[in-house]
């Protein structure tokens, strides 16, 4: 069984040759729910699991699983949907996280403890499928057994005994780590002598800082005090002399926004909600006091059983890119892989073999590897979620919270987002301790004021011409992204573009990954000085050295934009973004101007007429729909 071990049901009503490859299941219909589970993801995870075809129906008051495949694999599927059932997280919501090594998994090693019953849930359980076996087991015509009659000898579950069963194996199972140390700074007295008022004014200055505990306390408290941001690399590094020359080889000469606050709150070992654009240097506002949490364990590296610091990202693209990153700055041997899918699997798992101090993933693979045992997040301690407001928006919310069930609740957590949705905050209120955000900027999408912002508003089959006029006009160092609205289009441009000789790459979802990572490769090279793209391979894309964006498809709402323009005006440069704007995209001209106004750029007068003209427009259908 699941959750309680050997389970006592059987269905007679199924052919058990070992040559079937179908079988059919009656289940209670209380339980079809919990076999599909959330959006499909436990019915899905089985699928996957088992190879098997499954197939759930509810009718006429009865649940039926169908499952068909080879032998082996039905065989794998209804022992899957038989675990389910019997499994100890009964009447959870969590269907499909619950479900498999994710949701038992803290009471693995419970499992296996000196007890024959084994610990955990795992005795209540058990009298739970005794008592309520009878209802499911099947005659020849496959229906149910007495059901009416076993409804009666269902016993309470005392969830209170079972909370206390869990945590105490959670206790038990934890208590075994290695000690762990996350408080790395100290603090110049420069900086711990800085006023309030110095203090306020450094943090409105540098992009208008605001720094403030998460959670308060029902009085509106903080808590504990907020470190002082620093203004120099020797404040948050002066005790590490290698890395501070590794900073000066990369040539910067000071700390950006999101870096002045977010070392002395990470280093001083808090959890930490960074809200910034992409850009703004916060990939390096995480990596480097990682660097120096793996350094300063006391346990040895080769007995910490495995890696210290986990990045989990949404995308391969950006995953690279902090591979890359960390691969920038030689600090005492510390060695990181980049798992994810489309990757040379086998290549992947023979580097976390010989051994990795910073695994850098995508969450499926890393959930793939982890179920096959080639990854133990149990060393993790320090544990990033690069952009995890997209991360949700994939749809990766189940695989994060399965792997951090087996990462240590006393680890150091950091987050990134561009945005604060309730996702989010659902998010850190259930796995971040206390965290201090830092917003850089405003909450509100500003764009990056680096850029100089301008609209063209002209017709579709004028936007060809005005490309190629643009391009014959680039200076001999320029670098632009051009995007499009649809992959059809990019492939349609770099093709017009190649017949007239122009060089250029594109990068789009259909593209095969070897070649999104030529095409980028080329880009940051110089090999190429164009690259084509759609909004899919926009968001991971850092390219430091861009000079133009250009907007040929504008996109369909203004986040985008923001984040399309952000592409350029990087690292303290700065960067122009030429937008086409058609008149079929005046449902954002309102939203734009607001944009354009914000950051002190020119807003021409055919959008403010389009913005005016949809408004009314609007203003008309609803007054249509009131029947006025």
């Amino acid at each position: 069984g699941g959750g309680g071990g050997g389970g006592e049901r059987t269905y007679r009503g199924r052919n058990n040759d070992s040559k079937a490859d179908s079988v059919t299941i009656p289940i209670p219909s209380n339980m079809v729910a919990r076999v599909i589970g959330r959006g499909g993801a436990t019915v899905r995870q089985m699928r996957e699991e088992s190879g098997a075809k499954i197939d759930v129906d509810s009718a006429n008051g009865q649940g039926t699983v169908r499952i068909s495949g080879s032998a082996s694999e039905v065989e794998a599927a209804r022992k899957a949907i038989d675990d389910l059932l019997n499994s100890s997280s009964y009447g959870s919501d969590n269907g499909g996280q619950r479900y498999g090594q994710g949701g038992n998994s803290r009471f693995r090693d419970s499992h296996r403890s000196d007890s024959p019953r084994g610990g955990g849930w795992s005795q209540p359980s058990r009298e739970y499928e005794r008592s309520s076996s009878s209802s499911y087991s099947t005659h020849g015509g496959g229906s149910y057994n007495n059901a009416t009659e076993a409804d009666d000898k269902f016993e309470i579950i005392d969830w209170n005994a079972l909370n206390k069963a869990s945590d105490e194996a959670s206790r038990e199972r934890w208590a075994k780590c290695p000690p762990l140390t996350k408080v790395f700074y100290r603090e110049l007295e420069e900086v711990a002598n800085m006023s309030p008022a110095a203090v306020a004014a450094f943090r409105t200055q540098s992009n208008n800082i605001v720094v403030d505990r998460t959670f308060k306390n029902e009085n509106g408290e903080s808590g504990r005090p907020i470190p002082n941001p620093v203004q120099t690399f020797a404040q948050a590094f002066g005790d590490y002399p290698d890395l501070m020359e590794e900073l000066r080889k990369q040539g910067f000469t000071k700390p950006s926004p999101i870096q002045s606050q977010g070392w002395p709150v990470l280093l001083q070992g808090e959890d930490m909600i960074g809200i910034a654009q992409t850009g703004t240097g916060k990939t390096l506002a995480f990596l480097l006091p990682a660097f120096i949490h793996i350094e300063g364990q006391s346990t040895p590296r080769s007995e910490r059983g495995g890696p210290n610091v986990l990045v989990l990202a949404p995308t391969r693209e950006l995953a690279l890119q902090i591979e890359k990153e960390v691969s920038k700055y030689q600090f005492r041997d510390i060695k990181a892989v980049c798992l994810y899918g489309g990757g040379d699997r086998r290549a992947q798992m023979n580097v976390v073999r010989k051994g990795v101090e910073i695994i850098i993933a995508t969450p499926g693979r890393l959930n793939d590897l982890v179920q096959e045992g080639v990854v133990n997040v149990s060393s993790i301690t320090y544990l990033v979620l690069d952009e995890a407001d997209r991360m949700l928006d994939m749809g990766f919310e189940p695989q994060i919270r399965k792997v951090l069930l087996d990462i240590r609740p006393d680890r150091q957590t950091v987050m990134t987002s561009a945005t604060w949705p309730d996702g989010v905050r659902r998010l850190a209120q259930s796995y971040m301790h206390d965290p201090i955000q830092v917003y850089v900027g405003t909450l509100d999408l500003a764009a990056v004021h680096t850029v100089t912002q301008h609209i063209e508003c002209l017709d579709e089959e004028d936007k060809y011409n005005r490309i190629m006029q643009f391009v014959k006009h680039m200076g001999p160092k320029d670098k632009v992204i051009i995007f499009c609205g649809k992959k059809t289009r990019a492939d349609d441009l770099s093709s017009e573009f190649v017949l007239s000789d122009i060089g250029c790459q594109s990068i789009h979802g259909n593209r095969e990954q070897a070649d999104r990572e030529q095409a980028l490769e080329d880009i940051k090279r110089g090999v190429v000085r164009i690259l084509i793209a759609t909004d899919v391979a926009s968001r991971g894309l850092d390219i430091e050295d861009i000079t133009h964006v250009v907007n040929y498809d504008f996109p369909r709402n203004i986040e985008e934009y923001v984040h399309r323009v952000g592409r350029t005006g990087r690292a303290g440069r700065s960067g122009t973004a030429l937008s086409f704007v058609t008149r079929s995209d005046w449902a954002v001209a309102a939203e734009l101007i607001k944009i354009l106004e914000e950051a002190n750029q020119e807003v021409p007068d055919e959008i403010r007429d389009m913005a005016a003209r949809f408004a009314a427009k609007k203003e008309r259908n609803d007054r249509d729909r009131r029947g006025g």
